[in-house]
């Protein structure tokens, strides 16, 4: 590859970085365990297989794919902590449920991010 095509390759690359910072919105760790001392319910959105080889105590697995048809499983007069792996589904996850009306969401990136 020449000069121009890595720096179109890096730019690009840059572009996805800073757009998937973006697009996270992780919430600070204080925040996350803040929403779970109060009473939270703890939703991972990653696979079935997933969360089978290990979670977070006490939570729910709800899948990304099915969040939407399972609403009715996640309450809305208590916060709402979600995780996957990376932090990328469960940004998606926050903004299902704030699209469906839910106040008190809280994105906690990965299983590996949230207090322990």
């Amino acid at each position: 590859m020449d000069g121009w095509t890595w720096a179109v390759v890096a730019a690009v690359g840059l572009a996805f970085l800073v757009a998937r910072r973006l697009l996270v919105r992780r919430a600070p760790a204080e925040v996350v365990l803040q929403q779970i001392k109060a009473g939270a319910k703890i939703v991972d959105v990653r696979t079935p297989g997933e969360f089978a080889g290990g979670a977070y105590p006490g939570a729910v697995n709800i899948p990304l794919q099915a969040l939407r048809g399972r609403l009715r499983e996640i309450p809305r007069d208590r916060p709402v902590v979600l995780y996957c792996a990376s932090g990328m589904r469960s940004a998606s996850a926050a903004r299902i449920l704030e699209q469906a009306g839910y106040a008190q969401v809280v994105n906690a990136g990965g299983l590996h991010q949230l207090p322990t």
